[in-house]
């Protein structure tokens, strides 16, 4: 234990300790460890210890010299020889101060078993290693943010790296691939490097972009198929919700007769949507007229009698007026049970979502045959998500390729469905009175681009399905590791749910005095040093770490796609030629 006595104490309470220093010389010669963040050691009695962190030193001048007092905040106490989080233990004034020592860091964080998974070096001290409690880290939601520029992308590759098995491009895991589940919604296409190994590695990566994930539109929730073909602020909007909705939960009773009594607008089984479609234009331009007591459909052509059956198939009415009288069969046309052109604006919106070829993963993807996805397909489409395909640990959903307005909307099916899985699965389990024993993380990198605090009805979606996770997944053997620049632009539901906070350089205010008051209480000093960190360098804090600590990762390996591009030497290169003719055909997505 340290026995370098630096000063005494003046005040004490649970929150906040100050210290007197009246020495000068003493002051300079442990200048280097009165610097904010840093640990002191406060005697208690004469075995226990107090562990307080410096929150802010300032000095007095006096006729004796210089004074100085340092403010700091409890965080633990060592008993036996063993290291406790909290303030259970206060220090008395006038117990002496000490500066703590190499042994007493080392003993904080060897002093218990659980906390055994490595997490960078010290920076205070880079011969400790920082180990963290890898079941409370990973089975409790983490935030980790960071301004650009700071090393977030590296930082998250790092520690999915060493959790699944990979260091310096290696596979550790080779001779017996593990359990590891991790699903990585990457915004700018960053990722896949940082997890392609090999052939001979043996680590399957998958990766799934806009040609080939699969995304079957049937599978979508009431929000979710509203958001994407219905707009909101509408005249009428409710007419259109209650005719698509019909339309939906017909046609899907029509192609799944068996489900009949048990089809609702929400059940994940297969509908056509050109036949919904059809079923919208039709009750939107509907003319009939009535011969021989029998109602028909008012077409150009044939005569058909009235059958809602025959709303799935496209039919081109006769229009009509007040008296007008079909022109082939001379009888009064009415406009009776349809909606007049009501919907003209709906249906041309629906047309182009249909024809819109940037959607061809929701509107027509097809299974490994080739086929349409069908309800028969829907264990298909789960294997995709969750790496059950190819047996994979990662898996990464590229959202780079996906256009802006169904972005939202791809989150939310996705964190749903993992969700809805995890779900079902746990149930399974606790009935035999058995735990989850595949559990899930999904990493939400950029979470601001798609679960932000505000925003419209085209966030409503993925803000749902991810504030349920971060509010019940972790019941079901689900977490999540929210990742974001803009932290003080992210739903605080979310960031509320999580226990474990990493956080690298921060520069703006908003976003420092919002981690700040995210974090626990008796981190609020050490988390004045966020605009100072070095690249790389962050603070951990949670239950996952004994006591709030800065540290340092190494360089992931692979690395991610996240270095900047180097301007000044790209420039003073000699000038480039560029195929204009492959980037656009790659833009208009002829390749």
């Amino acid at each position: 234990m340290s026995t370098v006595k630096i000063g005494k104490v003046l005040e004490s309470s649970p929150s906040a300790i100050l210290i007197e220093i009246n020495d000068e010389k003493v002051f300079e010669v442990h200048k280097k460890d009165f610097q904010i963040g840093k640990y002191l050691e406060i005697d208690e009695g004469n075995l226990n210890k107090v562990i307080a962190v410096i929150q802010n030193i300032k000095s007095n001048a006096s006729e004796a010299g210089l004074r100085f007092f340092i403010q700091t905040q409890p965080i633990g106490y060592i008993e036996n020889e063993e290291f406790y989080r909290g303030s259970a233990i206060i220090p008395s004034p006038t117990e002496p101060v000490s500066v703590v020592e190499d042994s007493t860091i080392k003993l904080i964080y060897d002093s218990n078993k659980d906390f055994n998974f490595p997490f960078g070096k010290l920076i205070q001290n880079k011969n400790i290693d920082l180990k963290i409690d890898a079941n409370k880290f990973f089975g409790k939601h983490i935030a980790l943010v960071g301004s650009t520029g700071s090393g977030k992308s590296c930082t998250v590759a790092k520690i999915l790296q060493d959790v699944v098995g990979i260091n310096k491009k290696k596979n550790q895991n080779v001779a017996q691939q593990k359990n590891a589940h991790i699903i990585i919604f990457d915004v700018h296409s960053e990722y896949k490097s940082a997890f392609a190994l090999h052939d001979e590695e043996k680590f399957n990566l998958n990766n799934l972009d806009a040609e080939s994930l699969k995304l079957p539109y049937w599978l979508m929730n009431s929000e979710e198929l509203e958001s994407l073909f219905i707009e909101g602020n509408e005249n009428k909007h409710h007419n259109q919700v209650s005719q698509f909705k019909r339309a939906v939960i017909l046609n899907k009773e029509k192609h799944n007769p068996t489900l009949k009594d048990k089809v609702n607008y929400d059940t994940p089984v297969f509908f056509d949507i050109n036949e919904v479609f059809n079923y919208i234009h039709n009750i939107n331009n509907l003319t009939i007229y009535q011969e021989s007591g029998k109602t028909y459909f008012a077409t150009l052509t044939d005569k058909i009698e009235y059958n809602t059956d025959k709303l799935w198939n496209l039919i081109e009415f006769e229009e009509s007026t007040a008296n007008s009288k079909h022109e082939k069969f001379g009888v009064k046309v009415s406009k009776s049970g349809g909606f007049n052109g009501e919907f003209d604006r709906f249906i041309s919106r629906l047309e182009t979502k249909l024809n819109d070829k940037r959607l061809d993963f929701i509107i027509k993807p097809t299974n490994s045959k080739k086929d349409i996805y069908k309800t028969k397909d829907f264990e298909e489409v789960i294997r995709q998500f969750l790496g059950y395909l190819d047996k994979s640990n990662v898996t990464i959903i590229d959202l780079s390729g996906i256009p802006f307005e169904v972005l939202s909307i791809a989150v939310s099916l996705i964190a749903r469905l993992v969700f809805d899985f995890a779900f079902h699965y746990s149930k399974i389990k606790h009935a035999k009175d058995e735990q989850n024993d595949i559990p899930f993380m999904i990493v939400c990198e950029e979470a601001h681009n798609y679960i932000p605090k505000t925003g419209g009805a085209e966030y409503k979606a993925s803000k749902k399905s991810i504030e349920r996770i971060a509010k019940e997944g972790r019941k079901y053997g689900l977490s999540l590791m929210v990742v974001s620049q803009r932290p003080s632009e992210v739903s605080e539901t979310i960031f509320s749910q999580c226990n474990n906070f990493i956080s690298l350089r921060l520069t703006n205010v908003n976003d420092q005095s919002y981690v700040k008051a995210l974090m626990p209480e008796n981190s609020n000093a050490i988390a004045d040093i966020l605009p100072n960190l070095g690249s790389g360098e962050c603070l951990i804090v949670g239950d996952a770490t004994l006591i709030p600590s800065v540290v340092k990762l190494d360089l992931p390996d692979p690395q991610p796609k996240s270095q900047s591009v180097k301007f000044k030497d790209e420039w003073h290169k000699d000038w480039k030629d560029i195929g204009f003719e492959k980037i656009i055909k790659r833009w208009k997505k002829e390749d």
